[in-house]
């Protein structure tokens, strides 16, 4: 007897971009990618550069993300202790994939020209 296929593909994924937002989906995930891409940074600093976000959700937002394989995260033993956070390969690669649509929104939402 054969089994049903599972809809969706892995985790139930219908296509990439579902998958990929199930990475990235939420308003600060995308912006900690961005700051991320500049630089490495610290916790502080992070949450300086996104206004708006609690401690809460930038902390559960970088597990989560370093979960994923996209943050990098280095805790060095100092005291007080040091912890910087940077993109990975993938993380890069993310970022990367996600300037086509920072181009898209300049130039349609913001209208800005390119």
């Amino acid at each position: 007897m054969a089994t049903a296929a599972r809809p969706g593909g892995p985790a139930g994924h219908v296509c990439g971009i579902d998958a990929a937002m199930s990475v990235i989906g939420g308003k600060w995930k995308v912006l900690i990618l961005w700051a991320l891409g500049e630089r490495a940074c610290r916790f502080g600093e992070l949450r300086r550069r996104l206004p708006g976000v609690t401690e809460k959700v930038l902390a559960s937002h970088l597990r989560e993300m370093e979960e994923h394989g996209i943050v990098h995260r280095e805790a060095h033993d100092e005291v007080p202790p040091r912890v910087v956070y940077s993109l990975t390969e993938n993380g890069t690669s993310l970022n990367a994939a996600l300037v086509p649509l920072g181009m898209w929104g300049r130039a349609h939402v913001l209208g800005i020209a390119a």
